[in-house]
């Protein structure tokens, strides 16, 4: 599955179900507040942010390679071959 244009236009429960059922889950890191939550979908890297104090997932994003959080998946998982996209 590529990841659809409308994905990041539809609600979180929505999205949270597609990243569910299609998505494959790579890792997880802490970043600040959150807990960040690292998907595969289709072609492209998607970062859930979890929220443990509200118990709720603030944001759902694609991932941003030019992001300092880069660093915290760049070992863990081969994403070498995107990063020149």
């Amino acid at each position: 599955m590529t990841l659809p244009d409308t994905f990041f236009e539809i609600s979180i429960p929505e999205q949270c179900r597609i990243l569910y059922l299609e998505g494959e889950f790579m890792m997880a890191i802490r970043y600040y507040k959150y807990k960040v939550n690292l998907y595969l979908l289709g072609d492209k890297y998607v970062e859930v942010f979890y929220n443990h104090k509200f118990d709720r997932i603030h944001k759902i994003q694609e991932l941003d390679y030019n992001s300092s959080r880069i660093n915290f998946y760049i070992d863990q998982i081969n994403i070498t071959e995107l990063l020149d996209v």
